[in-house]
């Protein structure tokens, strides 16, 4: 298996909080970047986010999450651990949803190791700010991902 590292952000930034796993690929980038590192916005474009994932060993998604927590907690967890029901129907406004991601990697056998850091949204509605409650947290999200980057991935 592939050592290759990549942070991937994912999100619309055409909905609001929808759009927070590019921002804060973005603020890493702009703060944070470490060697060794592929950073990839791959926005709502997730089709190609699956055969991308081959190419590394380990991998953290950034993406927003409906996870009924407050809006602007941050959650990492290996993707293998994300819970899904059958009634999971919210919509998306990417090509596949966590949802779709983990099951196409299960499927596919795909053994590259997938966190995700899940930022609570709270507004996902047309726009191309975040909402203030995002906003507020944008630096501690950065950080809080930054951490794990540095006490997991590396």
């Amino acid at each position: 298996m592939s050592k290759k590292i990549a942070v991937i952000g994912l999100g619309n930034s055409l909905r609001r909080d929808d759009g927070i796993g590019v921002i804060i690929l973005g603020s890493l980038l702009n703060h944070y970047r470490r060697p060794g590192i592929d950073y990839l916005d791959f926005g709502i474009a997730s089709f190609d986010l699956i055969h991308r994932l081959q190419d590394y060993g380990m991998v953290l998604l950034i993406d927003g999450i409906n996870a009924k927590l407050p809006a602007g907690e941050l959650k990492i967890f290996g993707l293998e651990q994300a819970s899904f029901t059958n009634k999971d129907t919210a919509v998306s406004s990417h090509e596949l949803n966590l949802k779709d991601i983990f099951r196409l990697t299960r499927d596919l056998e795909i053994a590259t190791k997938i966190y995700v850091a899940g930022v609570q949204v709270a507004d996902v509605g047309f726009g191309e700010s975040l909402s203030a409650a995002l906003q507020e947290k944008l630096q501690e999200l950065t950080e809080g991902v930054d951490k794990f980057i540095q006490e997991r991935l590396l």
